[in-house]
């Protein structure tokens, strides 16, 4: 790799510790129901303000050796490993994205969101709607760069996230209204429902159909794994917002012609 192609990668990646930086601030405050703006950066334990120079990604953690400067308690290996992931993810997304940056931005935006939802979701069984709404509303603003909607005009391109994110909220609706009436019990929350809308939004119908169909898939082998070794029992709930969020992120590199009955 050439100096001039390893230079943006590398900021690409620091962009991306930085927007992993930002996921974790909103793990951790959006079920406290808190901004994620202020106050400012805390340490959770004994609530001191944290200093620029302890809040790099990564960097920090190591310098001060997983501990908080001020009451020593241990930082969580979480911090630095969704950084990192993000930084990684950034590039991959650079990498397949470079020739429309604003789509780049986009998909680094909607990753992030996606990463959170993921860990709320997995710890307290609840998707943000400032998240999944958010997304929706992401997915509309934009349409006229997305380039998995092709080469059409604005106005098609945002019908087409239009019709994805009804397309996403009605099938995932249907599921989890036949499941209510099959199982007698819950079996997609209102998160999930609004979650794959927003995928919809902002990968078409088809998108939104290959999200589902391999969330489930990952969401059953986790299931399969979890009854075998006995952590749980067919009857208990599994949050399902951590599959889709990984098949939507698949979707940002590659979606699966199924085709039939969705084009986009």
């Amino acid at each position: 790799m050439t100096a001039q192609e390893w230079i943006p990668d590398f900021f690409v990646f620091i962009l991306g510790l930085i927007v992993g930086s930002f996921t974790n601030v909103l793990i951790y405050r959006l079920p406290k129901e808190e901004s994620p703006v202020f106050p400012s950066s805390h340490c959770p334990q004994c609530g001191h303000p944290i200093a620029f120079y302890d809040n790099v990604p990564v960097f920090s953690y190591l310098i001060l050796k997983a501990h908080c400067r001020h009451c020593h308690e241990s930082i969580s290996l979480r911090y630095p490993l969704i950084e990192i992931g993000l930084g990684i993810l950034s590039v991959a997304l650079w990498q397949r994205w470079k020739a429309a940056p604003l789509w780049f931005v986009s998909t680094l935006i909607f990753s992030s969101a996606l990463t959170a939802i993921s860990l709320i979701d997995f710890e307290t069984f609840l998707i943000p709607d400032i998240l999944s709404l958010g997304l929706i509303a992401m997915g509309f603003l934009s349409s006229p760069f997305n380039p998995l909607f092709g080469k059409a005009a604005w106005w098609m391109k945002l019908w087409i996230s239009c019709r994805g994110a009804l397309v996403g909220f009605f099938i995932c609706a249907a599921i989890a209204w036949a499941g209510e009436k099959i199982f007698k019990k819950e079996a997609l929350g209102g998160g999930d429902i609004k979650l794959l809308a927003a995928v919809g939004s902002l990968s078409g119908a088809l998108g939104a159909f290959n999200c589902l169909m391999i969330g489930s898939l990952l969401g059953t082998f986790y299931g399969i794994a979890l009854i075998i070794r006995g952590k749980v029992t067919r009857s208990d709930p599994i949050p399902f917002g951590p599959f889709l969020s990984v098949a939507a992120i698949f979707n940002l590199f590659y979606i699966l012609p199924f085709g039939f009955p969705f084009r986009f």
